[in-house]
């Protein structure tokens, strides 16, 4: 397996790749590279073991956006449908060629929004936890989901989201306001390209009622619910890699159709 990190810079912004690979894919521009977004106040590291597994069969890059992560940050505000045309332009410039798009809460926004942006180049969404639920749109009630989800999540991964949280607070005050208002429930319908859904069933913030709407009002969305918390991409790591991968190949043969 190979590895790569890379800070590339577009528009002035910085954007961190943490490429892993099966031998010889490290620049693979023949298959879909599939992409992973962090959530707000996260980096690379809520995909760890998400992203070994995944690696096993692709080309993945982690990313570290603008102020996360240990990356600079903007010094400003970034909308979240700038965040989502960024990571695709960074990605991009780093070899990549069809892009297969999975985001992690905020990740889920920014996400639908490079699909919006760039539908000629995103083959596939995966939303893992999508956010927000529209009745709980203030940053107090994020606060005490966030809060009840500390109880289900492991050490290693409340260890990640303190210390990546403590790095990153100018970004994440900055980027609050845009996540708190972005709407996921008006992109979504938008999209051309399939939607996987994936929702832990011991989320308290991407809840069961919310999930299965935002798969539903996809064009061609579908909704998978694993053991798990809110991170449930690291809870069950092999369980969600093959998720992914049979998606993939659902797409393909209908493709071929």
């Amino acid at each position: 397996m190979c590895a790569k990190v890379e800070t590339v810079e577009v528009g002035g912004l910085r954007v961190r790749l943490h490429t892993l690979a099966p031998a010889g894919r490290v620049r693979d521009s023949l298959a879909p590279t599939v992409v992973l977004v962090h959530g707000i106040g996260m980096s690379h590291r809520s995909f760890h073991r998400s992203q070994a597994a995944l690696a096993a069969g692709h080309r993945t890059v982690s990313v570290d956006l603008p102020g996360f992560g240990g990356v600079p940050g903007a010094g400003r505000r970034l909308s979240i449908e700038e965040l989502g045309d960024l990571v695709v332009r960074a990605v991009r410039s780093a070899g990549a060629g069809e892009l297969v798009l999975a985001g992690q809460s905020m990740g889920t926004q920014v996400v639908a929004e490079a699909a919006r942006l760039h539908p000629g180049i995103v083959r596939s969404v995966v939303l893992i936890s999508p956010v927000i639920v529209p009745e709980r749109r203030s940053a107090i009630l994020q606060a005490v989901d966030l809060a009840r989800d500390s109880f289900v999540e492991g050490i290693r991964m409340n260890t990640v989201l303190t210390t990546d949280y403590l790095r990153s607070v100018p970004q994440y005050l900055r980027e609050l306001r845009p996540m708190l208002r972005h709407r996921l429930e008006d992109t979504v319908p938008r999209l051309t390209q399939p939607v996987l859904v994936v929702r832990g069933t011991q989320d308290p913030i991407a809840r069961e009622d919310w999930s299965g709407w935002v798969a539903s009002s996809a064009q061609r969305g579908v909704l998978v619910e694993l053991p798990g918390p809110h991170h449930v991409q690291e809870r069950q790591p092999v369980a969600f890699a093959r998720l992914v991968d049979e998606f993939q190949r659902v797409q393909t043969l209908e493709g071929l159709r």
